[in-house]
């Protein structure tokens, strides 16, 4: 079965981020700073991001004189939608597969205990 477009492991990590904060603006640097994702990852997965409507895109003057101005991103309404929605997959996929795991090691969770009844 293909793979679900947007649910990456360092997508999902992206719009972790992104969901802690929807309607910030966040530059890329912050970004690798929250999530470990190196350039390489992380802007490639931006832009794509961004040409999908996904994220909202502009450059912003820098603060201090002598800077270069920032790209930053923040989601869209459609982008923060699918991001809720993989992020959700993701969790269910996480616990269907631990649940899994333990049935085939054998660790399935204990059965219950019999309740003592009084007389």
């Amino acid at each position: 079965m293909p793979r679900r477009p947007n649910s990456s492991q360092q997508t999902l990590r992206i719009f972790a981020c992104f969901l802690a904060a929807p309607d910030d603006w966040r530059y890329g640097y912050q970004l690798s700073k929250e999530t470990g994702l190196a350039s390489g990852s992380l802007y490639p997965i931006l832009m794509r991001l961004t040409e999908q409507r996904l994220l909202e895109a502009q450059w912003r003057e820098p603060a201090s004189p002598g800077r270069p101005p920032r790209h930053v991103y923040r989601l869209t309404t459609d982008g923060a939608a699918l991001a809720r929605t993989r992020l959700a997959e993701a969790q269910h996929n996480e616990a269907a597969n631990a649940q899994s795991r333990r049935r085939a090691t054998g660790h399935a969770a204990p059965a219950p205990r019999p309740t003592i009844q009084e007389a």
